[in-house]
């Protein structure tokens, strides 16, 4: 009998899988197939693909399906029957073993899912500095009435619709924070690693209605990071981390910037030199950072980002929403459908690239 498992009960209670979920999973299967539910929680942060429990590896030892949070070498050696296997996390960077890259087996995970919830809390950081916000908790902090920071002259203060937002990356969490900035009235540049077709482009306001015209380009390759680092008011990466990606806001490019420019940062730490970004918050060249994730995680006692007061740091938590269980499912039932139907693998939604690495 052809079998399903399904590995998705996790630890943390806001991502806990509603009963619900088998069920919907269970009414795209034909008769003869077996949906087994591992009741056993699992640990669902960062990419997934922790240990493996022995209730897992019994699940999958002749199952042809598996829905999970990473996909472990464990996992794949104990499920030789295996020819689909997805994550509920949008990572993929501890999937993608040696196991993994030389299986024949579809691999698929869950961007964009979260591009909602991300891209409304890079929405908060942008207004979090543009507006002065951290001003006003630095007031709070030292009991003070102040207005010194927001009457300078050339005060930080800013509005959207004069600002141009950067982004490296445009995938479905780029396209979303685009989507809402560009309705606010901010231009956006971005930079992604193959050309952008016109599907990708043409972008609703969030409201909906018409198109956002002109307040969106996209660029790729080398030219296009160059032109992201020239004009952004805020530069936010939200790209994968790759061999290409790691460190690829270096020293040299954190200089390219523009004075007094913020940073933002939803993509993985380790797109970003640490050491040189801290020097940049220093001396004022980066006019603040929001930050969620970090090189390593958790960001340690005592890290130089802590102390500075141009940096909000939010403990990778940006993906956080009450309706992942809504999107993740409905993402399984349909790529469950073109599965079931051998639809070609060109019609499925979020397959990973194992060579690209995402």
């Amino acid at each position: 009998m052809p079998r399903v498992v399904l590995d998705m009960n996790d630890r943390r209670p806001i991502w806990a899988m509603p009963g619900w979920v088998p069920g919907m999973i269970r009414e795209v299967l034909p008769p003869e197939w077996e949906i087994e539910v591992v009741e056993e929680v699992t640990d669902g942060s960062g990419d997934g693909a922790g240990r493996v429990a022995p209730a897992v590896l019994a699940a999958v030892a002749d199952a042809e399906v598996y829905f999970g949070y990473g996909v472990a070498p464990d996992l794949l050696r104990g499920g030789p029957r295996l020819r689909w296997v997805h994550s509920g996390a949008a990572g993929v960077g501890s999937s993608l073993t040696e196991e993994m890259r030389t299986r024949d087996v579809i691999f698929t995970n869950s961007a964009g899912i979260h591009a909602v919830p991300m891209a409304e809390t890079v929405l908060g950081m942008i207004l979090y500095f543009a507006r002065g916000f951290d001003f006003a908790v630095s007031n709070k902090a030292k009991g003070i009435w102040s207005t010194e920071p927001y009457y300078v002259a050339g005060a930080p203060l800013r509005e959207l619709s004069e600002m141009t937002v950067g982004l490296v990356g445009f995938g479905g969490v780029g396209r979303e924070i685009a989507r809402r900035v560009a309705s606010l009235g901010a231009k956006v540049v971005a930079v992604k690693r193959r050309p952008a077709s016109a599907e990708e482009t043409a972008l609703e306001p969030v409201a909906g209605g018409g198109t956002l015209g002109g307040r969106v380009s996209v660029g790729h390759g080398p030219g296009g990071l160059e032109r992201v680092l020239k004009e952004s008011d805020v530069l936010v990466l939200c790209a994968p981390e790759t061999a290409e990606t790691r460190r690829l806001l270096d020293a040299d490019a954190l200089a390219r910037m523009k004075p007094g420019a913020v940073l933002v940062n939803v993509g993985r730490g380790k797109l970003v030199d640490e050491e040189a970004m801290v020097a940049a918050l220093k001396d004022g060249r980066l006019r603040g950072a929001g930050l969620d994730v970090y090189a390593h995680e958790p960001l340690a006692e005592g890290h130089p980002l802590w102390g500075l007061p141009n940096v909000l740091p939010t403990p990778h938590v940006s993906a956080v929403t009450r309706r992942f269980w809504e999107r993740e499912t409905a993402l399984i039932v349909r790529n469950l459908e073109r599965y079931l139907a051998r639809a070609p693998i060109d019609e499925w939604e979020n397959v990973v690239d194992k060579d690209a690495g995402y």
